[in-house]
């Protein structure tokens, strides 16, 4: 079950990443805005720290996605989407 939640686990930090790259946010807006270190925020993407349902919910605002389309998605169909609500 662990390698399920793994898998999850990187699927969601790829969606962030390439949807923030897709809007063209840096690692250091995001931090700023989420008011963390840089280096806390890399290690969110790098799937080092784990991800509390309310950051989730944050960086899906910034992002300005669906949280559902966040954790459902693959990167591709985020980028179809053009990651608008």
């Amino acid at each position: 079950m662990r390698s399920i939640n793994d898998l999850k686990t990187k699927t969601i930090v790829s969606n962030i990443r390439k949807v923030r790259e897709y809007r063209n946010y840096t690692q250091d807006y995001l931090a700023a805005k989420l008011q963390i270190s840089q280096n806390a925020y890399s290690k969110i993407e790098l799937g080092y720290s784990n991800i509390t349902l309310n950051r989730l919910v944050e960086i899906a605002d910034i992002l300005e996605i669906e949280l559902v389309d966040l954790i459902s998605s693959n990167g591709e169909d985020l980028i179809r989407l053009k990651a608008v609500r």
